[in-house]
């Protein structure tokens, strides 16, 4: 009874909530999918190329787990005389939820151009542009509807009063976002972002019912990002992203303690960092990294501090992040041409 009731409690929350309906994904390692947060956030890193992969696995104590993957990758070059860059990239995404297996598969390029404002190459203002293909699908064999219970018994041969509704079991649409961002430094070696983004501004419908047009609503983000040197060896790194879509707002921050390992101070390539980050009134996430040159290893794990908490019994989700970045054996590179942003 009490796996009943943790379990009905759910269901309960996720129809009841606007957080959990038909709204975009969300990783609690936000800063490791720039396409997705803003478009004009690529290439905000020490290096030519960058390849990035996330996979979250959350609620599966509750329910069947809801599964994320992504998998992205920049490559920038520098423009002219090397005082302004362009940077490409590409985001593919899969999400699947619940017992219905609903899914969801994007691919989204993406491209953005940075101009430097001043002489010395430490302040940047970023366009970019992204769009592609999103498929969406569920399994009606995993469901069940009211229509199919009799006498408080499930009878799986009876209709589900669905047919002809559910006329489509898939979908897809083309989907488009824009942003801007503006970094720069202070002092030299305190570093730091502010972004602006735009999504699904063409109102793509979304709708399993092929009598129902439901379109999806625009999403609005908000980023920043700050690195402040505090000793020979260590550094507060700060992230913060914030999202409005229909009626969903989410707000996340937090920041880690990156402590540089070798004899290299704060310039050495290898790291390990911790810290904890917040998504308000959802989920405590604390949160390690380690980097080790040329690769990146992450982890994070959602505690869940909202009402879901009595089923979920504040489990929420695991994510882990891959990260590999460098720069090109090539005249075209920005090690010797850029100077900022390094973050």
């Amino acid at each position: 009874m009490k796996y009943l009731y943790g379990i009905l409690l759910f269901t309960a929350s996720v129809l009841i909530t606007p957080a959990l309906v038909a709204q975009d994904i969300h990783l609690s390692q936000f800063y490791e999918t720039p396409i997705l947060r803003n478009p004009a956030l690529i290439g905000i890193f020490n290096g030519d190329v960058r390849v990035q992969a996330v996979y979250r696995n959350q609620w599966n104590n509750v329910t069947t787990a809801y599964q994320t993957g992504t998998l992205s990758g920049e490559i920038k070059f520098p423009v002219g005389q090397g005082n302004d860059y362009l940077t490409t990239g590409l985001q593919f995404t899969y999400d699947r939820a619940g017992t219905s297996k609903l899914q969801s598969t994007q691919v989204f390029p993406a491209i953005n151009y940075h101009k430097s404002l001043n002489a010395d190459k430490t302040s940047f203002l970023a366009l970019g542009f992204m769009g592609g293909y999103v498929q969406r699908q569920f399994d009606p064999g995993n469901m069940t509807f009211d229509n199919q219970y009799t006498g408080g018994r499930f009878d799986p041969t009876m209709p589900t009063g669905e047919e002809g509704k559910l006329a489509l079991k898939g979908y897809g649409y083309l989907d488009a976002g824009f942003g801007l961002s503006y970094n720069s430094v202070i002092r030299e070696d305190v570093n730091y972002y502010l972004g602006v983004g735009y999504y699904h501004f063409q109102g793509a419908k979304v709708s399993f019912y092929a009598d129902k047009t439901i379109l999806l609503q625009p999403k609005l983000t908000f980023n920043a990002g700050i690195s402040i040197p505090v000793d020979e060896r260590v550094k507060v790194i700060a992230e913060y992203n914030q999202l409005h879509q229909g009626t969903y707002s989410e707000y996340i921050g937090g920041g880690m303690l990156r402590y540089a390992l070798m004899d290299r101070g704060l310039e050495s390539t290898k790291s390990i960092s911790g810290g904890l980050f917040l998504r308000w009134n959802d989920a405590i996430i604390p949160t390690v990294k380690l980097d080790m040159d040329k690769y990146e290893l992450g982890m994070s794990y959602d505690t869940n501090i909202s009402q879901l908490r009595t089923a979920s019994q504040s489990f929420g989700g695991f994510e882990i992040s891959l990260v590999f970045k460098g720069f090109l054996n090539s005249r075209n590179s920005t090690l010797e041409s850029v100077n900022c942003p390094r973050f």
